[in-house]
């Protein structure tokens, strides 16, 4: 038998967290964490990171592993939670998933196509193209390249940039495309999917207070720490939500309540992208995180009944 796991995922802000470490705390488990940014140490207000007191009851895992200049991706990512999962289930215990990191979910429970290795001459002559006219005279080019592909990466994005313009030029087909014929095929696990959403007017105003709560929680102080630390506000995760319009604040670029305005229209914007990611996968099952509480648990806990870890 395939091993089982159980997978929270949703839009962020809908209240992922909350859900998973009640489910956990219901069937002894442990929380994998599906987030490219809580892998970060010292991101702690602008990623809404579970507190110490949160994970206390709850061991979490695939948190809090790297520092802010340390490379991150979803092969990186599938490899530790795939160990992460083996180290819980010879515990006895279930595996919760929980995070809105689309790929990374999909990555993990189908497989990744990874390509080939690395060309140093195309990696080089491209970083030397970066450096001179910047991520996003190479964005554009993606974009020419292989569209589809464009439209999956985030313009800020670098490594996946580069990646993509790589394999590109190495082989002469999209990253897309590659992508599409590996079709995600593998099934490392029987999986269940519970996707968490609110009506969108619900959405949006808890995305607007968490933004809000994060300015009085200190997440322009969690910025400025991370800058006396010695962390450029060039990086990928302080290019993230948040942190990239703190250091647009920061810069001088903008006033503060400028910068929350902006934060608050482009997180809206992220939930609306993830939703759209998710609404593609049929095999998730939708619930509301507070009013079908007991629905969530009903469903986990049938799941998991003949799992061999049970």
């Amino acid at each position: 038998m395939k091993p089982r796991i159980v997978v929270i995922l949703g839009p962020t802000g809908v209240g992922k967290s909350e859900v998973a470490i009640r489910v956990a705390l219901a069937v002894r488990g442990e929380i994998i964490s599906a987030d490219s940014l809580q892998v970060y140490r010292y991101l702690e207000v602008g990623t809404g990171k579970p507190g110490p007191e949160q994970r206390q009851g709850v061991p979490h895992h695939l948190m809090d592993l790297l520092n802010p200049d340390e490379e991150f991706n979803v092969a990186l990512f599938r490899d530790r939670a795939l160990k992460a999962e083996e180290e819980i289930r010879s515990r006895g215990k279930s595996t919760i998933v929980c995070g809105g990191t689309g790929l990374y979910i999909k990555a993990l429970i189908h497989g990744l196509f990874v390509g080939p290795g690395r060309i140093a001459n195309i990696r080089k002559g491209l970083e030397e193209e970066m450096a001179e006219k910047g991520i996003g005279f190479l964005y554009e080019r993606l974009k020419e390249v292989d569209p589809d592909g464009a439209a999956a990466i985030h313009p800020n994005d670098r490594q996946r940039i580069l990646r993509a313009l790589e394999v590109f030029g190495h082989t002469g087909t999209e990253m897309s495309r590659w992508q599409g014929n590996h079709g995600f095929k593998e099934n490392a696990f029987e999986s269940l999917k519970i996707g968490l959403n609110r009506e969108r007017q619900e959405l949006y105003g808890l995305i607007e207070r968490r933004c809000e709560e994060m300015m009085t929680r200190g997440l322009v102080g969690e910025v400025e720490g991370l800058v006396n630390r010695g962390y450029s506000l060039d990086l990928k995760p302080l290019q993230s939500m948040g942190y990239r319009h703190i250091g647009h604040y920061l810069r001088g670029e903008m006033s503060l309540d400028e910068a929350l305005a902006l934060m608050k229209r482009d997180t809206r914007r992220l939930a609306k992208r993830q939703l759209t990611w998710f609404r593609a996968d049929q095999d998730i099952h939708w619930f509301h995180p507070e009013k079908e509480r007991k629905e969530i648990l009903e469903a986990t806990k049938s799941f998991l009944l003949d799992s061999p870890n049970s």
